[in-house]
């Protein structure tokens, strides 16, 4: 019984710390980014998001060293991801990678359903173009990983279909969309208003409506045989441990 006490605390410690870089650090980074550097060092910053999105993630193996195939899972997940993105290039909007993230995050955890998602939205970007928009992207693809992964820990996010196309339809159009709606405006103009931001939410309802189907879509057709195939790897090689819910 106290072992499992210990090992809830160190959760928490773990989640905790996650959600203080995930919630505040990164944003105030990514705001550093457009007020203080002008958005001209976007690189730097997408940088700074991939290494606050380790330094959680690192939590999970605590006391022991990773194993290699333990990386080589997460970032076959992000590699899928990325090409997921890349292969639908001529459908706007029409995107796999949050159902690949959300995949990914309710298999392995939170932290490394984060860190799927930033590593796609900075790796994809090589090839659909870096910019000041990547800082965002990454950050709104990470969050619903993150997201998704605490929910389903919780209980309140399960494996089944209908479960995982609600989140993933919802998160994609209010999260993702919300994310970057504000960034579209504070990229036009630094000065902030009301007026504007529901102007940008107007103009992007559409484009994210589709991109939230676009996930329902992919969760629908994919979320089975990947969760299937994904906890088998992890119970045969004894992969990092997340709840479940059966």
């Amino acid at each position: 019984m106290s072992a499992k006490s210990a090992a809830y605390q160190r959760m928490s410690r773990r989640t905790l710390l996650a959600a203080l870089l995930i919630l505040i650090v990164i944003p105030a980074t990514i705001l550093a980014g457009i007020y203080v550097l002008d958005d001209r060092k976007y690189y730097f910053i997408s940088l700074l998001i991939v290494l606050y999105t380790i330094i959680p993630f690192a939590f999970v193996f605590e006391r022991r060293k990773p194993q290699a195939r333990e990386l080589i899972v997460i970032a076959v997940m992000a590699a899928i991801a990325v090409a997921g993105r890349s292969a639908f290039f001529m459908l706007p909007q029409f995107k796999p990678v949050v159902a690949v993230v959300i995949i990914a995050a309710v298999c392995l955890g939170a932290e490394a359903g984060f860190l799927v998602g930033t590593t796609a939205g900075f790796v994809s970007n090589f090839f659909f173009g870096q910019g000041p928009w990547t800082p965002w992207q990454m950050f709104g693809f990470g969050i619903i990983g993150f997201l998704a992964g605490i929910l389903f820990q919780y209980g309140l996010l399960k494996r089944s279909k209908l479960s995982l196309c609600i989140f993933g339809g919802l998160s994609t159009l209010v999260v993702y969309g919300g994310i970057m709606n504000l960034s579209t405006l504070l990229m036009v103009t630094p000065n902030f208003t009301w007026k504007g931001l529901i102007a940008v939410y107007m103009s992007g309802f559409w484009f994210d409506l589709v991109h939230a189907s676009a996930t329902v879509f992919f969760l629908f057709v994919i979320s089975g045989p990947m969760i299937e195939k994904l906890e088998r790897i992890r119970v045969k090689y004894g992969l990092l441990s997340v709840s479940s819910d059966g």
